[in-house]
């Protein structure tokens, strides 16, 4: 195990103003800044190079009533490109997606509450098939895809109703697309309460499956954490999914290591979840990846984890990153008028 001490400081552009999100675009340096005034900005960090590309005012949720800890907050979501972004607000109820290109709002994007201070703003940016997507939630129980250019909804069906063969007992909450566009995770819940990750294939659902994330075939669970959700998560290259938490008594700082490309029939429940491929004890705080690699990221710093094993390969104590470019294999941390940078 190494000790890393090449972390860089870099100071945020006085005429980016106070930036409250950043998310990453493309594959070189390059990342779309939020201000707090609703200014979307491209900042390339090699070069230090920044301009303005839109502006949204946003709705104000400040008489939001907040749960469990999670305070109503301003979220930037971004195309893989970066010819679109998103502004929501997470643990609440409303946002909009922005075409960068002309600076007009496309779609206004409305989740109709029922418990949403529970759960992130449901959204990501897909593509298929050469067009730009965005998965987003439309009722607390179901999730639609939108083109990102026209805001044409593609996932036109009837509603449900009690009873009715495709309800979806189930909070939609934070969603991750794995890198290589084939598959969404959904970290929801369900009453009474369990968290019970889900994923199912994107190909199926664009190709005219509209039902698909609520029981399609390619649908099941990740594994189940009671009490559990909004915790770390994410993709390891194109099947592994590494998820937070093992419990015991409480819920301890461990990694569980899940094949989304094999399925098991968990015992007593008569559900299909995905392989276990490994747990083991130490990662805690923000979970990132480059495709081999685990990066767990917490107030003590960051540490860096074999997944197939469970090794400890590396830290750098007292650097605790909040976002990570996989294209240009930076993670950073924003800390007020200046950001702190490690390549990975």
């Amino acid at each position: 195990m190494t000790e890393r001490d090449d972390v860089r400081e870099l100071p945020v552009p006085e005429r980016l103003g106070t930036v409250v999100d950043l998310a990453p675009v493309g594959a070189q340096p390059t990342w779309l800044a939020l201000g707090e005034d609703g200014t979307i900005s491209r900042w390339d960090l090699a070069t230090g190079d920044h301009e303005t590309l839109a502006a949204t005012p946003g709705v104000s949720e400040a008489d939001h009533e907040s749960w469990g800890g999670y305070e109503c907050r301003r979220r930037l979501h971004a195309s893989a490109d970066g010819a679109f972004a998103a502004v929501v607000n997470d643990f609440g109820r409303y946002g909009e997606v922005i075409d960068l290109g002309t600076g007009q709002v496309t779609i206004v994007l409305d989740n109709q509450g029922d418990d949403e201070e529970t759960v992130p703003f449901s959204l990501a940016f897909a593509e298929h098939k050469g067009r730009r997507f965005v998965v987003h939630r439309t009722k607390s129980n179901r999730l639609d895809v939108s083109d990102a250019r026209t805001g044409a909804l593609l996932t036109e069906r009837a509603g449900v109703g009690p009873g009715d063969e495709h309800e979806l007992d189930y909070y939609h909450g934070a969603l991750y697309v794995s890198p290589d566009g084939k598959r969404i995770v959904d970290d929801g819940w369900v009453w009474h309460p369990v968290g019970l990750p889900s994923v199912w294939e994107i190909g199926r659902w664009l190709d005219g499956h509209v039902w698909e994330s609520e029981d399609g075939p390619s649908r099941f669970l990740l594994c189940d954490r009671t009490d559990y959700w909004n915790h770390a998560m994410t993709w390891i290259g194109p099947d592994r999914v590494a998820v937070a938490g093992l419990a015991e008594d409480v819920m301890r700082p461990w990694a569980r290591i899940l094949d989304t490309g094999r399925i098991a029939e968990r015992e007593g429940w008569q559900l299909k979840m995905a392989v276990e491929l490994l747990t083991f004890e130490g990662p805690a705080g923000r979970f990132f990846s480059d495709g081999s690699r685990l990066f767990s990221s917490d107030d003590t710093g960051l540490s860096t984890w074999d997944p197939v094993d469970g090794s400890l390969l590396s830290t750098v104590p007292g650097f605790s990153p909040t976002h990570h470019h996989g294209g240009a294999g930076q993670l950073l941390q924003l800390d007020g008028c200046l950001v702190r940078l490690l390549q990975t």
